[in-house]
């Protein structure tokens, strides 16, 4: 039996009353029960395709989502949506197609959520803009919503040859390496064969670009805003253990269905300013000057990118990550992840302490069970 009261749910629309039967007959073709019909519909949206490796693992977390939703008397239901992938857009036509993606990226969650009365969703991403977007997606329909990003690629290294410079033989290599050293190239100080050896081994597994570039900015925005779990974000791609972040914001969408926290609850001008806090201090990507005003749009706040210069002005950087630092997403994870740096922001006054979170507590209690503080 189910402890949730479908008459005041979207899916009862779908599922309930003699004049969904029709409807109901679609479910038992795909093999579903009749107590998982009767059920909360969750969506699980992910961005999975073979575009790049960004998301090429979101479907196995997917199922580890579903999982945590089944557990917790949910019936999930998956689909999934488009994505444009920066690293492979970049340098001809497809350029263009990028941000627009963005608003492709919301507009399809967002109609597929309304046309089959999902109750809550579930959005998982990878790349660029799909973490803005599916958030800005959970935003517009106000239906309680975890985030979970897809996690990041884990660092290449290069082969110990006399060929590669010794500059890249001695740091962790990312996309953005490869980048720099197409201009080595071009500039004849790195023959064919170092190249084609470099670009082999730079980006070594599945997961976003390794580098504080949009994607790890973004996802630790989703933790920062409160959308997602705290310390989901930070845990490279290819690890299964990511799996249980995956099975608890299934439990945890199914937990603030029970109470009624929607993403609106979340997503606040606080929160934004949080959010903004949190891109400052570890030198993100400026495109959170234009996705944070996106998303406050869909609430209706607001909030725009003069609003995050001033915070940008005003917080110190302290988290050396690449590009403009020397470390690389693992290595933050390692050193406590985004959790850590929350409660160094506290420290100085700059967290807003009150503003819920995907756990239906507030930051400032989940900061407060995080043991672990900042190295240095």
């Amino acid at each position: 039996m189910t402890k949730f009261d479908k008459s005041k749910l979207p899916s009862r629309y779908v599922t309930e009353g003699p004049e969904r039967a029709p409807h109901r007959s679609y479910y038992y073709a795909m093999g579903m029960t009749e107590a998982e019909i009767h059920q909360p519909l969750v969506g699980v949206a992910t961005c999975w395709n073979e575009a790049a490796p960004c998301n090429i693992a979101l479907s196995r977390q997917a199922q580890a989502v579903k999982g945590g939703v089944k557990e917790a008397h949910g019936t999930p239901r998956e689909f999934t949506t488009i994505t444009v992938t920066d690293g492979i857009a970049m340098g001809h036509e497809g350029m263009r197609s990028s941000l627009a993606s963005r608003e492709a990226i919301a507009d399809t969650v967002e109609l597929t959520m309304r046309g089959h009365c999902y109750d809550a969703l579930v959005g998982l991403a990878g790349c660029d803009k799909s973490l803005p977007g599916m958030m800005m997606a959970m935003v517009r329909l106000n239906v309680p919503s975890v985030f979970i990003y897809g996690g990041s690629i884990l660092p290449g290294k290069a082969p110990q040859i006399e060929e590669i410079p010794e500059e890249f033989r001695t740091r962790d290599l990312t996309v953005q390496d490869m980048f720099e050293a197409v201009g080595w190239h071009q500039n004849k100080q790195m023959s064919d064969k170092a190249l084609d050896a470099l670009e082999r081994v730079a980006c070594p597994s599945a997961g976003a670009c390794g580098g504080q570039f949009t994607a790890n900015t973004m996802a630790c925005v989703s933790e920062a805003i409160g959308l997602a779990l705290m310390n989901s974000s930070g845990m490279p791609a290819p690890y299964e253990s990511r799996d249980q972040y995956s099975e608890a914001s299934g439990r945890a969408v199914m937990d603030l269905l029970e109470k009624n926290i929607r993403a609106r609850d979340v997503v606040t001008l606080k929160s934004l300013q949080n959010a903004a806090r949190v891109v400052a201090c570890t030198g993100g990507s400026t495109n959170a000057g234009l996705h944070l005003p996106a998303i406050a749009h869909e609430a209706g706040i607001e909030f725009y990118l003069e609003d995050v210069c001033e915070i940008f002005r005003d917080t110190p950087y302290f988290v050396d990550l690449k590009p403009g630092g020397q470390y690389v997403a693992k290595d933050l994870y390692d050193a406590g992840g985004i959790p850590v740096v929350m409660k160094e922001l506290r420290k100085a006054g700059l967290i807003h302490e009150d503003c819920m979170t995907a756990t239906g507590r507030s930051i400032g209690e989940e900061l407060d069970q995080i043991d672990r503080e900042a190295d240095g």
